[in-house]
């Protein structure tokens, strides 16, 4: 283990998710593991000798998957600020951590201190700094603690102690608008200026892993291991200090598990089991991207064509079609020429790799069963070297009980090749890990003419589950921004960070003044939806707004009239 943290950071290491749900911890060998928790662990093995990166020589779930941030007078319509006045109340999130996993932030903002100058802010595990303290229990990153920040803020270079910052911003105004103290100059207030803050700044993917899924170098993109261990870490300081606490998951994919399976959602769900943890994840901003097909075989039809625009040439893309258990389906691809690679039989575990002739391209094709609880289909296609034009799934039924798939291509920010289906479906675009059942999903809407942020994720999940569960502000919402300015954001990870500080009032309400310790995500899950605003032109729930408005004022008033 002496060199494990070389290996978490050199791009020379492969990255493997192992459940020991799924295989035995006897059957690891590895030079160097780091834990998550009793049942998930990373483990990290030498590239060279091994076989590249692909799903046929490795199990899916266990390559990490990478996530980008989901963003592109909000607390008074969501009840936020009556809660914060309301005499008896008074609930400004005291008595609680609120922890985010994201770009860092910039602890020097005064919206994080107290009016004695010191700091809100507990601890942040910075992932992308070697040269401070690691966390205990990790092997990277470097962790800053109040006492250190708070020392920091006394000296004339704070940067010398606490070298941690926020080049992006996004994390610093998501903490902002959920945690924010009061700014009367600037007329802003956070919607729980009370709580504790926990930061986890994640690195940077590796350059192998934006490689293999075609991804640009130089966008914000995050493995899903290092989020993991976001949460494991999080999870643990609120065990060590045995308080309440939300944790803020604004990252999403288009890839991953579409069911109830997958390392990040079964993780994170796991936590949202446990008394005095809330979890919250954002539906993402997908709705209009075209990159979701829904397919639907019926007993007229021999096929179905699945096409897909390619606008530029490119390194390449992936699509992922998932069917419901116990659906199954084979493909064939045709290229923008008309070349054609002939349909390939629809067998656990089989590959098939075609260089086209004419456009020089290479698709691989593999399929997969995916998930010990859903046993879900994965057919895995790989585009590279692709050319613009249109390429065509042709998708054929193998054993078909509903006819329904669906096919998801990658989120913009995270893909080097613009593509996009011409026959696109905005439903069922939440991204991954929205899908979990327990966490709260959020999407966003638009206070001004309380209209849907059109952008905003919409379910519901492959499996029929109700996502999103409410929706919250999105659209040009006020907050802090780097080098103690304001700006405003639009995103379904803004309306996560405003659920995430009426959480925070909830958990304050019912662990100190209630004294309820057994509280879980589903108990506020279901007090927020009994309070949603709903409107009465519309039927709920429904795809775009869930069960409605957030509107924390109105839970309260709900749990007083019962």
């Amino acid at each position: 283990m002496a060199d494990c943290e070389e290996q978490i950071y050199s791009n020379d290491y492969y990255d493997f998710i192992v459940s020991y749900d799924e295989f035995p911890e006897e059957e690891f060998f590895a030079d160097c593991v780091q834990r998550i928790d009793d049942n998930y662990d990373t483990f990290f093995y030498k590239r060279e000798g091994l076989p590249p990166l692909d799903v046929a020589s490795y199990t899916y779930t266990a390559i990490p998957k990478c996530y980008a941030p989901l963003d592109q007078t909000a607390l008074e319509a969501s009840g936020i600020l009556r809660i914060q006045n309301q005499p008896t109340l008074s609930l400004k999130g005291q008595g609680v951590l609120v922890g985010f996993i994201d770009t860092g932030i910039d602890y020097q903002n005064p919206v994080f201190q107290n009016a004695d100058g010191t700091s809100r802010i507990y601890r942040i595990w910075d992932q992308t700094i070697r040269t401070g303290e690691k966390p205990a229990s990790f092997e990277y990153g470097s962790e800053y603690t109040t006492e250190q920040i708070n020392e920091a803020l006394r000296m004339k270079n704070p940067k010398e102690l606490v070298p941690t910052e926020d080049e992006n911003g996004h994390g610093t105004f998501l903490a902002g608008v959920a945690c924010g103290g009061e700014d009367v100059a600037n007329d802003f207030i956070g919607a729980a200026p009370q709580a504790e803050i926990v930061v986890v700044k994640l690195k940077e993917a590796k350059p192998y892993l934006r490689d293999f899924f075609f991804i640009p170098q130089d966008v914000p993109a995050y493995q899903e291991n290092d989020i993991m261990s976001g949460i494991s870490y999080i999870h643990q300081l609120a065990n060590e200090r045995n308080l309440p606490v939300v944790i803020l998951l604004s990252l999403g994919d288009n890839m991953g598990s579409r069911g109830k399976d997958g390392p990040l959602s079964t993780y994170f769900n796991y936590i949202c089991t446990r008394r005095k943890r809330i979890g919250i994840t954002c539906t993402g901003n997908e709705a209009n991207a075209r990159r979701h097909f829904q397919g639907n075989l019926t007993d007229d039809m021999e096929y179905e064509d699945v096409q897909i625009n390619v606008e530029n040439d490119g390194p390449g893309f992936f699509a992922e079609l998932w069917s419901n258990a116990p659906q199954l389906f084979a493909v064939s691809i045709l290229s923008p020429s008309g070349e054609r690679i002939p349909k390939v039989p629809s067998r656990e575990g089989n590959r098939e790799e075609v260089t086209f002739l004419f456009e020089g391209s290479t698709v691989s094709i593999d399929y997969r069963i995916v998930g010990r609880e859903m046993g879900n289909q994965l057919i895995y296609m790989r585009f590279q070297n692709v050319v613009k034009g249109i390429w065509t799934i042709r998708v054929y039924p193998t054993n078909k009980t509903t006819g329904e798939y669906h096919v998801w291509l990658p989120m913009e920010q995270l893909s080097s090749t613009q593509v996009f289906f011409l026959k696109s479906n905005p439903d069922l675009t939440l991204t991954v890990p929205a899908n979990a059942p327990l966490p709260i999903t959020v999407g966003g809407y638009s206070v001004a003419g309380n209209s849907i942020y059109l952008d905003s994720g919409r379910g519901y999940t492959m499996t029929g589950a109700i996502k999103p569960d409410f929706v919250a502000p999105a659209v040009n919402v006020y907050g802090p921004a780097r080098n103690n300015r304001y700006e405003t954001r639009t995103g379904t990870s803004i309306a996560g960070a405003i659920t995430a500080g009426a959480c925070a009032q909830i958990l304050e309400w019912e662990v100190s003044k209630q004294k309820n310790p057994t509280i879980t995500t589903a108990d506020i899950k279901n007090m927020l939806i009994r309070g949603a605003n709903r409107s009465t032109d519309r039927t709920y729930p429904n795809r775009e707004w869930g069960y409605g408005r957030l509107d924390v004022y109105r839970a309260f008033e709900i749990i007083r009239e019962t």
